[in-house]
């Protein structure tokens, strides 16, 4: 048999072979390389959403901390509820709750919030407060609580219900405040404004009988004198008119001695004179009558002069004169619409006395009307006695001091009073 050659590749054929090999080895290498760079560049735009993921946990825990911090040391109670469990579980409060309320965080945890109210409580307005919180809506109000220790307190109240995603209540978030202080002083001026209101009333009954008296023992004494002369004039002539004079004699001793009596019961007591800063006395006596004021729609407006002397005088009877002051005032602009402003003002009129002014933005004061102004019983008010102002000029007076009355051009009236600076003695 004749042997076959071998045929020989072409070189050519070889070649071509290898630089495809190599051009798809580049072309898949250059694939890698834009892989791996795509993949850095994923990697690294990672790691910094992980450093920036980090550096805002940081932040956030941070301000988790600052708020935390912020809750924990502010002097309201706040507290939170889990609105999912019927019993009312709390599972927050600050120190300023447990001071409150006199319970450790430890008995207060887990325990059904209206138990520290106290046994006391009015059961009433925590039945309004559960009933609000379950409909979804804001409890706002003020209630009388008992602590742990039984000390009561007066405890503004403000409950919001908290919803997730959904508008699901899941948390009630409350906040309470301690505002017995500020209750009991209210309750103080409450008690003062009715004190000197009784007083000047008293004061203004006292005047009236005391001038009522007056004018009742003139004719008592005529009918006295009457019958004693008509009982003479009989001479024992008549006896059933003699007795009856003598009746009349004997209920005129009895209306005599009533008379008497109810001048010894009404007698003024000796003032108690002391030391006093006119303008803190004002002040006092603004804020008595602030609740009147806002009511009235009338703005109490006062201008203290500083640096005055101290002035002697009964604290009582000069906030008698100013609370009848401001209470004609505040009668002089009842038909007033517009500028319905009471002005205060202190002033040293000279070296030895205190100027104080009352201005209205009233009705003024008729010119025919202003000579009998402080007399007793002269009265313009359909139910007024005439015996404030009468009452506030006696009291000046006795002060050492001067009241008097002016119409301003521009409308209502200015009542002014002049107290003598207290006198220091020399060293």
């Amino acid at each position: 048999m004749t042997k076959k050659k071998k045929l020989r590749k072409k070189p050519s054929v070889k070649k071509s072979r290898l630089q495809k090999l190599t051009s798809d080895l580049n072309t898949a290498r250059s694939k890698f390389s834009r892989k791996i760079r795509r993949q850095a560049v994923e990697l690294t735009d990672k790691n910094q959403q992980i450093k920036e993921g980090a550096r805002q946990q940081v932040r956030s825990d941070e301000q988790i901390t600052i708020l935390t911090k912020a809750v924990e040391s502010t002097s309201d109670g706040i507290f939170i509820i889990d609105a999912q469990l019927q019993d009312f579980h709390v599972i927050y409060a600050n120190q300023a709750f447990q001071k409150m309320t006199g319970y450790a965080k430890t008995e207060i945890i887990g325990r059904n919030y209206f138990l520290f109210y106290g046994t006391n409580a009015d059961y009433r307005i925590i039945d309004e407060i559960k009933q609000t919180i379950l409909q979804g809506r804001v409890f706002h109000g003020e209630m009388f609580n008992f602590s742990k220790t039984g000390n009561k307190y007066w405890n503004l109240l403000r409950i919001t219900p908290m919803r997730d995603t959904r508008g699901s209540v899941t948390h009630y978030i409350g906040i309470q405040t301690d505002v017995t202080l500020m209750r009991e002083r209210d309750l103080e001026l409450e008690e003062q404004r009715e004190e000197l209101l009784h007083v000047t009333r008293v004061g203004k009954l006292a005047e009236f009988v005391s001038s009522l008296a007056h004018e009742i023992s003139q004719p008592l004494t005529a009918i006295l004198s009457y019958a004693q002369a008509g009982l003479r004039m009989l001479g024992g002539k008549n006896p059933g008119l003699g007795e009856i004079l003598t009746y009349i004699i004997n209920d005129n001793h009895r209306a005599a001695e009533v008379i008497h009596r109810l001048r010894v019961l009404l007698k003024k007591n000796k003032p108690e004179i002391k030391s006093l800063d006119i303008n803190a006395l004002i002040n006092e006596t603004m804020l008595l009558m602030a609740t009147d004021a806002n009511v009235r729609n009338i703005f109490l407006k006062f201008e203290p002069e500083s640096n005055l002397g101290l002035v002697r005088g009964d604290r009582i009877q000069l906030q008698q004169v100013l609370l009848n002051l401001i209470s004609n005032s505040f009668d002089a602009m009842a038909g007033i619409k517009n500028s319905r402003e009471i002005l205060i003002h202190t002033a040293c009129k000279n070296s030895g006395t205190v100027l104080v002014s009352v201005k209205d933005s009233g009705c003024g004061i008729p010119e025919e009307n202003m000579p009998k102004l402080f007399t007793h019983f002269f009265t313009s008010k359909p139910d007024g006695l005439g015996m404030g102002l009468s009452i506030s000029r006696s009291i000046i007076e006795s002060h050492g001091g001067r009241l008097y009355m002016e119409n301003n051009p521009a409308g209502g009236a200015t009542f002014y009073f002049t107290i003598p600076v207290e006198k220091k003695e020399a060293l």
